[in-house]
């Protein structure tokens, strides 16, 4: 089978499932602004790590945040990995001199990934990742009533990368994404007059994306790796179809009694991205990786950020993280041969409300555990986050997420003997 149709059965399968992704288990009143929860795309195994992955590459595992990691693949090697992510969410807010507490869970499939080789200094990787999501549902007293918000959607990636080795230690590649997906934000108004009314804005998106990598490894000793990431997206309008609409339901005409819509491009827009890692490896139980994540959401466009009110504005974003893995025998017991993953971040967001800029931090943990007879490996990660805004913390969150990643390692490509 040529590598060329090999790629097109790979495109049509994660085309497939993509719907299915769109489903997320997002649950946040901070997603109800913006383009919603960033995601970095980050896998089960990188997320265990503190969600690190710029300067990481290796032939058994794929790495979407840096394209040029693909090239680290063998002729022989066909990856698949999947990852599926539960979470718990607990709230408090200050209301009225009181606190208020909540708690919610939710889930689903995280993404879905594909690597496979394009040569002998060549490799090709395919998959679905999310961009962002929404999921939120919260309400409030108004004068004479009261009013209900909810929102749903996520933007998604559907992407096709490449990368090569022009020389040794040296790699270079580029990712260029479908970016698809429906954000939908939804108040209703309930007034003590018996009259009520819904205000919908849609964002449909329909766009691209590209993303370009490239990747430096060398030995400063013997037995070592040091390897150089680094990873550029650059600025873009959002190119799509936005709706307002206005709902008057208490009138038994159903057509709606206001209606906006208009198109993305010059409207919103998603700022350059830059991304920076330096990663080191001792021998092969050890690695560390330090990542550095920049968005100037400050320079982009949203129709809705500077309201009446001043509510929301975009800042500049900025991520820190540190990961670690250590393998204590990658040829002993069974256990020795375990990977375990530790890791932390920080971040600044990109969102600021009534002049609080929001801010996150969390720890993480995970292992992977090989599968007996095969190059498959389970990878579970356990990470807790907390989110509020600054100086003012509005609502402050606690999530506890559980990740399952399943990185099948096959030898696809190996030619038959004939005896």
């Amino acid at each position: 089978m040529k590598i060329s149709r090999i790629a097109l059965i790979l495109v049509l399968a994660v085309a497939a499932v993509s719907p299915v992704l769109a489903q997320n288990g997002t649950m946040t009143p901070y997603s109800a602004y913006g383009v919603g929860v960033l995601r970095d795309r980050a896998t089960s195994i990188q997320r265990a790590m503190g969600g690190v992955g710029y300067a990481m590459n290796s032939g058994r595992q794929i790495n979407a945040m840096n394209p040029a990691s693909y090239a680290a693949i063998d002729t022989l090697t066909f990856l698949f990995d999947m990852g599926i992510d539960m979470t718990s969410l607990w709230q408090n807010e200050e209301q009225n001199g009181s606190r208020v507490k909540d708690k919610d869970f939710g889930g689903g499939l995280d993404y879905v990934t594909m690597q496979f080789p394009l040569g002998k200094y060549m490799g090709g990787s395919v998959g679905v990742v999310p961009y962002s999501s929404v999921g939120y549902s919260f309400g409030s007293e108004i004068d004479n009533g009261a009013d209900s918000r909810q929102g749903s959607g996520s933007l998604n990636e559907l992407y096709l990368g490449v990368a090569g080795r022009p020389f040794n230690g040296f790699t270079v590649g580029a990712n260029i994404s479908y970016l698809f997906g429906t954000i939908i934000n939804e108040t209703y108004a309930s007034l003590s007059s018996t009259q009520s009314a819904l205000f919908q804005k849609q964002m449909i998106v329909r766009d691209y994306r590209l993303i370009f990598g490239a990747q430096y490894s060398f030995a400063p000793v013997a037995g070592d790796k040091l390897t150089l990431g680094l990873t550029y997206s650059p600025s873009k309008t959002l190119l799509g179809t936005g709706r307002s609409v206005y709902y008057n339901i208490t009138s038994s005409d159903s057509e709606p009694q206001f209606s906006d819509e208009h198109k993305l491009k010059g409207n919103y827009s998603l700022p350059e991205t830059w991304g920076a890692g330096i990663n080191y490896q001792f021998g092969r139980k050890v690695m560390v990786e330090f990542d550095y994540t920049y968005q100037p959401w400050s320079k982009a466009k949203y129709r809705y950020a500077e309201d009446a009110e001043h509510l929301q504005s975009y800042a500049d974003r900025s991520k820190y993280a540190l990961g670690m893995q250590y393998v204590p025998d990658f040829r002993g017991g069974y256990f020795k041969r375990v990977n375990y993953r530790l890791g932390a971040y920080w971040a600044d967001d990109y969102l600021k409300l009534r002049g609080n800029q929001l801010r996150e931090y969390g720890i993480t943990a995970g292992f992977g555990f090989p599968v007996p007879e095969f190059k498959t490996t389970i990878n579970l990660g356990i990470e807790w986050m907390h989110r509020q805004a600054h100086p003012n913390p509005l609502v402050k969150e606690n999530y506890l997420n559980i990740t399952i990643g399943v990185n099948f390692n096959e030898m696809w490509f190996r030619q038959s003997k004939i005896y």
